[in-house]
């Protein structure tokens, strides 16, 4: 019997490609999109920090003036994002598996606070336009730059691995989906694919550990 073919639309770590590999799977990767970190002037940073990624968060750590912002609170949104935050010494007051939560953590609980959102050029409005609803004091700051890389795919593909909207546009912008299972780090990203397909599988927690537990579950 022929293997099921997994395609990854970011380069998986060799721990988490060979979980699938062990699984007796095909696994093709590509990176269907790229992040860069922008230079970032820190001149008005409110009292508290938001963040709703990890590039957001590695771009802030090259700052020389890191440091001074340890003394803020900071709110995000991932459980790799507040690990990575805290590791290196900020206090992370909440976190979240997805921006609308936050939101309504920030909006019903600090409400009167302001806020700092280091964000992408590809955000989500969420996050922005619940904060502005709220009559929530805040400015947004971006950190970091998302383009699209897509690639035509050739080989036949069982399943698709999903981390992002964006990973999703820039997919459908050389390929096309059938039949396919896709797996989605999470609701943000699987709304992207809404009108596209029904075969949709949605991780429970937004991990890409939990995506490969998925696709393992799934066929196994």
């Amino acid at each position: 019997m022929s293997k099921i073919h997994i395609l990854s639309t970011k380069i998986l770590s060799p721990i988490q490609k060979q979980e699938l590999i062990k699984a007796d799977f095909e696994v093709t990767e590509a990176d269907f999109i790229k992040t860069e970190s922008k230079k970032i002037e820190l001149k008005e940073v409110n009292e508290n920090l938001i963040f709703t990624s990890q590039n957001a968060v590695h771009s802030v750590f090259q700052h020389t003036d890191l440091e001074k912002l340890k003394s803020k609170n900071v709110f995000c949104v991932g459980l790799k994002t507040k690990i990575l935050l805290s590791e290196a010494g900020f206090n992370v007051v909440a976190y979240t598996g997805y921006a609308s939560d936050l939101a309504e953590i920030i909006t019903l609980i600090y409400g009167s606070e302001s806020f700092t959102f280091f964000s992408g050029n590809l955000r989500r409005e969420t996050l922005p336009v619940a904060l502005k609803e709220a009559g929530v004091k805040f400015n947004e700051i971006k950190a970091y730059e998302t383009t699209l890389t897509p690639h035509k795919m050739k080989t036949k593909t069982d399943a698709i691995l999903f981390f992002s909207p964006s990973g999703v546009k820039s997919y459908l912008k050389e390929n096309t989906i059938k039949n396919e299972n896709c797996f989605c780090i999470g609701e943000t990203t699987a709304s992207a694919l809404d009108k596209i397909t029904k075969n949709i599988i949605v991780a429970d927690q937004p991990s890409v550990e939990e995506v490969i537990d998925d696709v393992i579950a799934e066929y196994k």
